[in-house]
């Protein structure tokens, strides 16, 4: 008996929303994608699909392509730096996905952004799900050979890009235990000490919100700034703080009088905070689920 289709979406759906967030960043756009695609999907006739978890992996990644095409300029003309929307990475996060580690970080989607729209669905494809190339081949409408060159180019700027490994929620934890009570309490030795010489601020709040709007750089600026943010958010109300775990980083959801304010995920490698991403953009903190 021939499996229902939305049975056999619904099997693979966790892999097509990681694939597609993965090129989009965006988990508003990824579920969009999902829903197109699954249409699309219903109008095939199965009989003649022999392989269903590549041909869907096909219809999202070319959906999703026609997504990150279309919203090209609209990032161009973003004011502020752009941060992906934060995906929970942890249990019961509210989003079900099977992206873990590196891949997934803030950093690397970053990177990702650096490549050409077919440049990082190739990369993500082969590198993060490891899909052969004449899979991949077809997915993109590219011959193998141009696939294989497209990856090794793309591997090579991810590479040239990330020189530090990242630190997993669990190696971090002590870290941000010590950033959040120095910010807190307005210690700035305590914090600057816990900072990385070369760490960076970026805030997203996409000119709906405040937020700086460029990268702060330095321990001595970014613990000023964080510390003022902090004591900022207390005169604006009561402030409440919860800990999850968001892109494969510990991150505190910051709420005023109960509204959920800020996600800020925090990167540490070698037992310094390296980076600290401040996402205020409300359209971005949709999805996000603050515990209690």
């Amino acid at each position: 008996m021939t499996e229902a289709p939305e049975d056999t979406f619904t099997e693979n759906r966790r892999l097509l929303f990681s694939i597609a967030y993965e090129i989009l960043g965006s988990v508003v756009d990824t579920e969009d994608v999902l829903h197109d695609s699954y249409l699309r999907w219903r109008e095939v006739d199965h009989t003649l699909v022999d392989n269903p978890r590549a041909y869907l992996a096909q219809i999202v990644t070319r959906q999703a392509l026609g997504v990150l095409r279309a919203t090209a300029r609209r990032r161009e003309e973003y004011v502020g730096p752009w941060l992906p929307e934060p995906l929970a990475t942890e249990p019961d996060g509210g989003v079900e996905h099977v992206l873990t580690g590196e891949a997934v970080t803030t950093a690397m989607l970053l990177v990702l952004e650096t490549l050409t729209p077919v440049q990082r669905a190739v990369f993500v494809l082969r590198e993060v799900f490891a899909f052969d190339y004449p899979e991949i081949a077809t997915a993109v409408d590219k011959s193998e050979a141009a696939v294989r060159q497209l990856n090794q180019r793309a591997r090579n700027r991810v590479h040239a890009a990330r020189h530090t490994v990242v630190a997993t929620p669990a190696q971090a934890q002590s870290v941000v235990e010590r950033f959040a009570i120095a910010a807190a309490t307005g210690d700035v030795q305590a914090l600057m000490d816990v900072l990385a010489p070369e760490v960076v601020f970026l805030g997203d709040g996409g000119g709906l919100v405040s937020a700086v709007r460029r990268p702060v750089h330095g321990r001595d600026k970014v613990s000023r700034l964080t510390i003022g943010l902090f004591a900022k958010g207390q005169r604006l109300g009561a402030v409440g703080t919860h800990v999850g775990i968001y892109n494969a980083m510990p991150s505190l959801l910051v709420t005023i009088d109960g509204v959920l304010d800020q996600v800020t995920s925090i990167e540490v490698s070698d037992g310094r905070v390296t980076a600290i991403y401040s996402i205020r953009n409300p359209e971005k903190l949709s999805a996000v689920r603050v515990p209690g």
